[in-house]
């Protein structure tokens, strides 16, 4: 696969450092920031833009330096005085490893510290059996760190939710069976040597569009993320919406038809069982026969009456929750993304009938719901960003740059 290159994203809120020594390991994560966002810096000025002194930005320097994850670009040229030496991310300093386990495939991403994506390779999944599956992730991890002088900081997991919940059935098409207790994160951490984190996939596709797609300069935004089900992420004020047990965004069961369709869950007339990946192969199964992704862009493309029923009657449900989301967490646009294509998505929005909301605001510059950047791989490269986003983002102090 050809390597795509990450553009530095927009200049927005930055945080800023501390002196104490018991601040270091934010400090490391403030200048990391502050390289991602703005490039290449001088000592200088990355004391200036963190808050802290030039002794402690020269010493984590050094730190970053030994460790092979920034390089010296040499000095910039000034009118005057010494030219200061600048400090850039090394791309090839460490990679990550992004999986995605979708019901019935496998889809792995490999970015580079620069957040370039250097691989993408998905498989089939026959047996979604955890063992089976675990065993997989590791047979794979072993081929790509040895396909990469780099070290490898870090593996994302992301998988359908919710996680650790009773009374929601942990069975059905959009879940993955047998899963109930296992731990992911301890499991193969242990089998590879490096620290694993473990989300849901709509968490996972949330920080993929806010580091690589639509949400590179937005603040606060939702995404609605097609899988077999629905979920949704929410980044917040720049920080994902986790939750106390990391199942906020959890929507595929609000009810939105009372004593509606039978739903996996125990209940009935929930959202994913009306807009979801799901329910549109279910409504636009013939003979038995599901179709796929390329069958249903062709179905769409002849404007087959069957999707476009289906959308009719997805449209109006779609608008309800989008509604409730606007009033609940106020975003400045809701983004819609994941494993349902492009197109469909689009004839959707099109169809969209909001109700009135707080998001009604004549000086709104974003539209109200948007397509996302990243696509299908959105979750993926969200799992492959989080061990980056534990290293590198600051998770405290935040003001505005």
């Amino acid at each position: 696969m050809t390597p795509t290159t990450a553009s530095p994203p927009p200049a927005g809120r930055t945080a800023k450092g501390n002196n104490p020594g018991r601040s270091r390991g934010h400090n490391r994560r403030v200048l990391l920031e502050l390289l991602r966002r703005h490039g290449p810096l001088g000592r200088k000025a990355l004391a200036d833009l963190a808050h802290i002194s030039t002794q402690a930005v020269a010493n984590i320097i050094d730190e970053l330096m030994a460790e092979d994850l920034l390089v010296d670009m040499g000095r910039k040229r000034t009118s005057r005085g010494l030219p200061p030496i600048q400090y850039a991310i090394n791309p090839d300093g460490a990679i990550t490893i992004g999986f995605e386990i979708a019901v019935g495939s496998l889809t792995a991403v490999v970015l580079d510290l620069g957040g370039n994506q250097r691989a993408q390779e998905q498989i089939p999944l026959p047996d979604m059996r955890a063992g089976v599956v675990l065993d997989l992730l590791a047979d794979m991890v072993a081929r790509i760190d040895a396909a990469f002088k780099a070290q490898l900081m870090g593996i994302g997991v992301v998988m359908p939710g919710p996680f650790g919940i009773e009374g929601l059935s942990g069975v059905g098409p959009t879940t993955l069976p047998d899963w109930s207790g296992i731990d992911v994160a301890a499991l193969l951490a242990e089998r590879c040597g490096v620290p694993v984190s473990v989300d849901n996939d709509a968490n996972a596709a949330a920080v993929g569009e806010m580091l690589f797609g639509q949400g590179r300069s937005v603040s606060d935004f939702c995404i609605l993320y097609f899988g077999a089900g629905m979920g949704m992420g929410a980044i917040v004020a720049d920080q994902p919406l986790k939750g106390a047990f990391g199942n906020a965004g959890e929507i595929g069961h609000i009810i939105v038809v009372p004593d509606g369709l039978p739903c996996q869950c125990g209940q009935s007339g929930c959202i994913e069982r009306y807009v979801s990946l799901h329910a549109l192969s279910e409504a636009m199964a013939r003979d038995g026969v599901i179709p796929d992704a390329a069958a249903l862009l062709r179905l769409h493309a002849a404007r087959d009456p069957a999707l476009m029923s289906w959308l009719d009657q997805a449209a109006p449900h779609l608008s309800w929750i989008i509604g409730l989301l606007e009033n609940i967490l106020d975003p400045r646009t809701v983004i819609l993304g994941g494993k349902m294509p492009r197109p469909i998505l689009e004839d959707l929005i099109a169809r969209l009938a909001i109700p009135t909301s707080v998001a009604n605001r004549r000086d709104r510059i974003l539209p109200r719901v948007q397509c996302g950047h990243t696509g299908k791989e959105s979750a993926a490269l969200g799992a492959a960003a989080l061990p980056f986003f534990n290293v590198i983002t600051p998770q405290l102090d935040q003001t505005e740059g």
